[in-house]
């Protein structure tokens, strides 16, 4: 199969492979020729349109023409313009579809004195100021030798914010760290300050909360003659209360998955991220959890997304996250609607719609449970959207922060990044997989060649399974993890 028509009334079909000049093609109800080369993951015309006729792909307008095309042309950047503008007023028309139960699996996980669940039972240096930034990593490369074992590593999370900032900036820096410590991945935190910054130990004490002090130990670099020294005694002490815990079997309703995509294509939306869409599902079935964020690659694709909340409440929820984020943009003189990446143009992505309707495949079908705030942890099973950014890293670092154990990152272009949380990279082409075997996971692409959805999600069901108890992503084996902090503000 060369092309595919997502819908029935789509207008365009999207290229499954590189289409040639003067190649037939066929669809239900159409066969058309190409009237020029047309990249895989681009679109072709199905028929005449019109300038101003609406491009209708996934069953949604897209964009509209900015001229006429024929039969068999090539539908993108040049002659595809948005739709969108501006504020848009919602309705709520519930249309709730929830999975049938299903008994969960089990993964070897570990089980935290507060009753939450790990995949993982690291050390952690959460830095509260980026001057301490060095110290942090020279602690970890010096002190490899607590990994031993139950402890499955000894990372910090370095950035350059805790000091210099003012108001929302000051309080959102500070609720990320706090909520990182909490996070059930880390045995052990060791919070490291400078001690002169205007995120105060008072301040990180109470927005942190309780703490268990065998757990959670502090320093302050500034208070010591030699913050080495100390602090590898503190560590040492974090390595004995971690290296307590041992993996036993615990349900798959007790995971919180993360959800993301990055360096999309244009099969994004119909390989990799239906995979991960039908995965959600699978988990709400099983009484777990996913989390889809990326706010601004909703827009457009509400229609996806709105009349799925589960009640008038979390309805109203997501009502004032999208247009919040829209203000978020305007307050910044900034355009809402310019949103696809260079490399996501060159993927075959056209509009912010075409993103955003492939985007939210990640969401599944699903009722939408509950609608969080940044760095707000998850509390509800089942299908959580989470206030933030698309940007690759703020985004995931946020859905770690509000607990993802994992998170499944979907890309066409392909990306090395990793967040705090094992980040497992699902590739949408073959292409991809094959050329970039130290970053992909798991390979969606095979979905072009005729697997179905359904086999290639219960496939990454157990891939995820094996990641929750023990397997390393590809990120893990290079090293790659990293934070970043969602600003807004001033820098003093």
């Amino acid at each position: 199969m060369k092309v595919l028509q997502i819908n029935p009334i789509d207008n365009v079909a999207v290229a499954l492979h590189p289409i040639s000049r003067g190649e037939e093609v066929c669809v239900t109800g159409y066969k058309v020729v190409a009237k020029e080369d047309i990249p895989q993951g681009h679109k072709i015309s199905l028929r005449p349109i019109k300038k101003g006729e609406n491009i209708v792909k996934y069953g949604f307008a897209i964009g509209s023409a900015t001229e006429d095309a024929d039969a068999g042309a090539w539908m993108h950047t040049h002659n595809v313009r948005t739709n969108l503008s501006g504020e848009v007023e919602y309705a709520y028309h519930p249309t709730l579809r929830f999975p049938d139960p299903v008994q969960p699996e089990n993964f070897m996980g570990y089980k935290r004195p507060d009753g939450r669940s790990a995949i993982r039972n690291e050390i952690w240096i959460i830095p509260t100021v980026g001057c301490v930034n060095d110290i942090a990593k020279r602690l970890v490369r010096e002190n490899q030798d607590l990994v031993k074992g139950s402890i499955d590593g000894l990372y910090t999370f370095t950035h350059p914010f805790g000091c210099s900032q003012t108001g929302h900036d000051h309080a959102q820096t500070r609720r990320l760290l706090a909520s990182l410590v909490r996070h059930p991945n880390a045995g052990g935190v060791l919070v490291l300050s400078l001690g002169c910054e205007n995120l105060t130990h008072e301040q990180f004490l109470e927005e942190l909360g309780p703490y268990d002090p065998a757990r959670v130990k502090f320093l302050t670099c500034q208070d010591v003659t030699d913050e080495f020294s100390t602090a590898s005694a503190l560590l040492k002490d974090l390595a004995a209360y971690a290296g307590q815990f041992k993996r036993e079997s615990i349900p798959v309703s007790e995971l919180v998955i993360g959800m993301k995509c990055g360096g999309s294509d244009g099969l994004s939306g119909i390989t990799a991220n239906p995979t991960v869409g039908r995965f959600s599902d699978m988990m709400a079935s099983r009484g777990g959890s996913t989390v889809l964020t990326e706010v601004p690659e909703m827009f457009g694709a509400e229609g996806f997304l709105m009349n799925r909340c589960a009640s008038e409440e979390v309805f109203k929820k997501a009502v004032n996250m999208l247009n919040g984020f829209k203000n978020y943009f305007i307050s910044h003189g900034e355009v809402v609607y310019d949103n696809p990446s260079p490399g996501n143009k060159a993927g075959g992505i056209t509009t912010l719609e075409d993103k955003s309707c492939g985007c939210v495949q990640k969401g599944g079908t699903a009722p939408i449970m509950d609608v969080i705030g940044y760095a707000e942890p998850v509390v509800t099973k089942g299908l959580n959207m989470l206030y933030g950014p698309g940007n690759d890293l703020v985004s995931s670092t946020a859905m770690t922060a509000s607990g993802a154990h994992m998170i499944l990152f979907t890309t066409g272009r392909g990306t090395p990044f990793g967040a705090p949380a094992p980040t497992l990279k699902i590739s949408t082409n073959n292409q991809l997989f094959e050329k970039k075997p130290g970053w992909i996971d798991f390979n969606a692409g095979v979905i072009v060649d005729g697997v179905t959805i359904d086999e290639a999600a219960n496939e990454l069901l157990h891939l995820v399974i094996e990641v929750a108890s023990g397997k390393k992503t590809r990120a893990e084996e290079n090293g790659f993890r990293e934070i970043s902090i969602f600003k807004d503000g001033v820098v003093l």
